[in-house]
């Protein structure tokens, strides 16, 4: 059972201002973190959100390529994120042309690994 859920970063303001705090290159795509704003926290008992945006540039590719990289990161985010990312930051994934051809638990680890350098996996309760 996961211990967040996942949101979605909502306008441009939100990107601009992961893409202004710390980031983390892997080879097939590029985590970025910020602070989540104060006035997101959490009302009553319900679990967490976790902010993600996703954004992959024409660069990549052909929308149909795009999409797919973009649907990889958005299943990797889905399966790392609730469980091991702190619920106070917010996360946007840059998708890059090798995300394509990389083995998809390889980029989960990558994910998990640019978490740990980036200082956002969440403290392990008890």
């Amino acid at each position: 059972m996961s211990t967040a859920r996942l949101g979605r970063l909502p306008n441009r303001r939100d990107f601009l201002r992961v893409q202004a705090g710390r980031r983390c290159a892997m080879p097939g795509f590029v985590v970025q973190v910020a602070p989540a704003p104060a006035d997101l926290a959490p009302v009553g008992l319900e679990r967490p959100l976790i902010r993600v945006g996703f954004t992959v540039s024409r660069k990549v590719g052909n929308a149909v390529v795009r999409n797919r990289v973009r649907r990889r990161l958005r299943e990797i985010a889905r399966l790392v994120i609730p469980d091991h990312a702190r619920a106070d930051l917010d996360y946007v994934l840059v998708g890059r042309q090798a995300a394509l051809g990389r083995a998809f638990a390889t980029m989960q680890a990558e994910l998990l690994q640019a978490l740990k350098r980036l200082r956002a996996l969440a403290v392990a309760t008890p």
